[in-house]
This record gives C-alpha cells, structure tokens and sequence, in this order.
C-alpha cells in the first residue's frame, strides 16, 4: 500500500510550462499508485488543441472562466466550482476566458505527467515546434486533431 502523500504549497514542485499553460504535478501515478493530480494555470485564450487520450479527466474550476468543446458539447462554459468529467477516448479542448485562470484536473490513470513532463523539457513555451509537440504527443497515447498543413 502506498504511503499517503501530503503536498504543500512550499513543496510543491515548479510548474511545468506547457505551451502557454503552467502545469503542477501535484500527484503522479507513481504517487498515488493509479490516478495524477494536476493544478492547471494559463493565460486567457490560452489552453491546448482538440484532443483525445486513453485516460478519463476531470476538471475543477478554482479560479476564472474555462471554455471547454467535449465530443459534440462545443460550447461549454465553467464557471468559478464547476466541474467537467471528460471520458477517455473523447475530443475535448479547452480555453482560459476573461482574465486567465485556473483549475484542478484528476487524470484516471498514468500517462498525462509524463506528457507534461517531456513537452516541458523539449518543446519551447513561447516558440513551439509543432512536429515536435505531435511526437511527444504521439508518444504519449494522445490523439492531436491539428488541421493539415
């Protein structure tokens, strides 16, 4: 049984950037011996492509608005305390409204630190490389629904 994990804010480890976004990893899968845990924090506008992955994610909004498309849904606003239940396998995407903000995301399983982690290492926040970012993405089990050049 794993021990129990207590993370607080002075412990923390710095934010992964994430092409716009910043992206704790509260609690990984090797943590907590299944799900991950992130704090997600951006900029308005910012946030990622359509997209699907292997794993359910859930998100709770902490701070601001957030624009989310899931499936069909593309119109979807949370507000402040509003939580969004994405299921595996479905195209989401989602944009910080007015002002930027912030949310609590749970993943079902492992997969997203790891993501995270390497686009944080290889992929520059202010100038990304798209191939680069698809490849990781790839990688990772994740779907990018980009347009075609």
């Amino acid at each position: 049984m794993p021990n129990p994990l207590v993370v607080s804010p002075d412990q923390a480890p710095a934010p992964l950037q994430m092409v716009g976004e910043e992206i704790t990893v509260l609690a990984s899968a090797e943590q907590t011996g299944s799900y991950e845990i992130f704090r997600q924090r951006g900029p308005e506008g910012s946030g990622p492509p359509p997209h699907s992955h292997p794993w359910d994610e859930a998100f709770y909004v902490v701070e601001g608005q957030v624009h989310f498309g899931v499936g069909d849904a593309q119109d979807l606003i949370a507000e402040l305390g509003a939580l969004v239940h994405v299921p595996g396998g479905s195209t989401h995407w989602f944009r910080f409204g007015p002002g930027g903000g912030a949310m609590v995301s749970i993943t079902s399983r492992a997969g997203a630190s790891a993501f995270f982690s390497q686009v944080d290492a290889e992929v520059s926040p202010t100038d990304p490389d798209l191939s680069a970012l698809i490849g990781i993405a790839t990688a990772h089990g994740l779907d990018l629904a980009v347009p075609s050049a």
